[in-house]
């Protein structure tokens, strides 16, 4: 079984306790409402799709990338995020100078907040949507095709199990 990262646990807690709508998963129960079976080890990674993914009405290419990879979401939901949640998310740069920007754009526009489940999902997921800087993404990769800058960069996904 997968044991979920702390700060996955910590996004779930909060998006239950944010609105009254919980956090639906759809992932690891049947019809019959029987546990699947897995046969390989799965990894879970937080991925944001960000504001400018949202105002471009992308979110739809970038879901069917992942899941095109083989990649499943197991949990989503569409939020507003604010200051104290973004302080919390991005505390390991929050003294940096730039940070009231990141804070401004992220709180700009709802995002989609999504748990995507896959063997070694971290890196596929890393891979998928190609480097930070949208400008030094290749073609075919999700910041390659759909980003614009280092910021505005379709999505955020996390770089480790912690």
């Amino acid at each position: 079984m997968v044991t979920i990262t702390k700060k996955i646990l910590f996004v779930l807690l909060t998006l239950s306790c944010i609105s009254s709508s919980s956090v639906v998963f759809a992932r690891g129960v049947n019809i019959d409402k029987k546990p699947i079976k897995r046969e390989f080890s799965m990894e879970r990674s937080l991925v944001i799709l960000k504001p400018d993914c949202m105002k471009k009405h992308v979110a739809g290419n970038v879901i069917t990338r992942l899941e095109n990879a083989g990649l499943c979401i197991v949990a989503c939901k569409i939020m507003q995020l604010d200051n104290k949640l973004l302080k919390d998310h991005y505390s390991h740069i929050a003294h940096l100078p730039f940070f009231p920007e990141i804070v401004e754009f992220m709180s700009s526009y709802p995002v989609m907040v999504m748990v995507i489940e896959g063997p070694n999902a971290i890196a596929r997921i890393r891979n998928l949507l190609g480097p930070t800087d949208s400008q030094q993404a290749l073609p075919g990769t999700v910041r390659g095709d759909l980003g614009t800058y280092k910021m505005r960069n379709i999505a955020h996904a996390s770089d480790s199990k912690e």
